[in-house]
């Protein structure tokens, strides 16, 4: 069937949509241009609800088929960037210092923004579909905090789709899997206290600096020794600091930051607990202690079987069955529209970009070929759940 030729007609509308919230990015819970956009484009599409300021800078539109049923489905997209100094060099390039849409959702924006223009044109369905314009999507809980801003209660789903543009994936392919998807995430800043000095006299001193140390590498026999060998893990850290900026003095003080990856919830509360366990271990054997806090950013993405099944069919039809993969490897990036799927069946699919910056690099931009594909995706998904 292919790409929808009205979206396809349009498409440089669409693109205009894009570079504008490209050209005016937000960081999570401050994506007031795009709250904007997205609530004024609603209003002119005559949708039958738009519900502005829910979790925060989330919008909501609601629109119902000419033919009337209980069944409603969730289309959702996420609208932040990222504190990032852009250097793509583009025409439409962020006019915010130090921000920039670096992972697409300016893409993902403006995708939704297409469906919702041309499923409102004739409302050729049974039902009724809720567009989610979601903020926050960058480890700052923007899907929980529409969750707790009762958004599955006030726009209930039978089940609910989203998309990730992805480089390195031929442009236009889908790609998906049923079952785990992406990974759970959880961040970890470590305290260190020990006890400071010259450096000529070390036995006098408690040295931080050499507790961080053992610490990073005593971590890693956590996945090696502790986790079954038929699940997945990764701990990684990514920021170390300790020292006063000085050759000769030991540092009574030292912090390290990090992130666990999991696909299973037991797996990643193993993994919290060894590593405090590791860290009070370690710290007490140099006679010195330490303090571990967590912040739990993400659960790990799990598709539907079913709702997959629907959305790989609809991709066949999209791109053609050759250009469409339904049993990729998990990937062990995190995403918060696993909080959505937790609550509502749902399905998570990777469009193609073609080469190019990976996100959350200073050099990428979103791949505006890929807009009409995404959104004639988004549309036959309406038309196969609202038949």
């Amino acid at each position: 069937m292919g790409m929808i030729e009205d979206i396809v007609a349009q498409q440089a509308e669409f693109i205009g949509w894009r570079h504008a919230l490209h050209e005016n990015p937000g960081i999570g819970f401050q994506e007031t241009f795009a709250a904007e956009l997205v609530e004024a484009k609603l209003r002119e599409f005559g949708l039958d609800e738009v519900h502005p300021g829910i979790g925060g800078t989330g919008v909501v539109g609601v629109l119902r088929g000419r033919r009337q049923s209980n069944r409603a489905i969730g289309l959702r997209a996420d609208m932040d960037a990222l504190p990032i100094h852009e250097e793509t060099g583009k025409p439409y390039a962020s006019k915010v210092p130090g921000v920039m849409h670096a992972c697409g959702h300016d893409g993902h924006t403006a995708t939704l923004l297409a469906t919702a223009w041309h499923l409102s044109r004739d409302r050729d369905f049974a039902g009724t579909v809720h567009f989610i314009f979601q903020p926050a999507e960058e480890g700052l809980g923007g899907a929980l905090a529409m969750i707790r801003d009762g958004l599955l209660e006030r726009f209930p789903c039978d089940r609910i789709y989203a998309y990730h543009n992805f480089p390195g994936i031929e442009r236009g392919h889908i790609c998906t899997r049923p079952g785990r998807m992406m990974a759970g995430c959880s961040f970890f800043t470590i305290r260190l206290q020990g006890r400071g000095g010259h450096a000529a006299l070390p036995q006098t001193t408690v040295d931080a600096a050499q507790m961080a140390s053992n610490i990073v590498v005593t971590a890693q026999s956590i996945v090696a020794r502790n986790l079954d060998p038929n699940e997945t893990g990764i701990i990684s850290f990514t920021d170390v600091y300790a020292g006063t900026n000085s050759h000769n003095v030991i540092p009574d003080k030292a912090e390290l930051k990090g992130c666990l990856r999991y696909f299973d919830k037991g797996v990643g509360a193993l993994m919290k607990q060894r590593l405090e366990e590791v860290a009070k271990g370690v710290s007490a054997t140099y006679g010195g202690h330490a303090e571990i806090a967590f912040d739990d950013n993400f659960v790990p993405l799990v598709n539907d079987p079913q709702a997959t099944v629907i959305a790989l069919s609809v991709a066949a039809e999209t791109v053609g069955a050759e250009n469409v993969r339904g049993n990729v490897a998990p990937f062990t990036g995190s995403e918060d529209f696993a909080y959505m799927t937790e609550q509502v069946p749902g399905s998570y699919v990777l469009v193609g970009a073609g080469p190019g910056a990976m996100p959350h690099n200073p050099g990428f931009d979103f791949n505006d070929e890929i807009l009409a594909t995404a959104a004639s995706y988004f549309c036959r998904l309406v038309r196969a759940e609202l038949a």
